[in-house]
């Protein structure tokens, strides 16, 4: 079974890296006055980052109320 885990891991890997190597132009993130540039992929990887942690915390939220509901 840790050789699965294993084989997955470096498929997820090579995928990433492919993504991120066909993913390298250049783009314009404009918000408020800041304006940054950096390579889409980047870009990709953080909005999914930022989405990753906010979404968490959201459940977290979540059950937190639902725990204290039950109470």
């Amino acid at each position: 079974m840790r050789y699965l885990y294993t084989l997955l891991i470096i498929v997820f890997v090579a995928v990433v890296a492919i993504f991120a190597i066909q993913n390298l132009r250049l783009v314009t993130l404009n918000f408020l006055t800041l304006y940054v540039t950096l390579p889409l992929a980047l870009l990709i990887v953080g909005i999914y980052l930022l989405g990753l942690v906010s979404g968490g915390a959201l459940v977290a939220l979540l059950k937190r109320w639902i725990r204290g509901a039950s109470r």
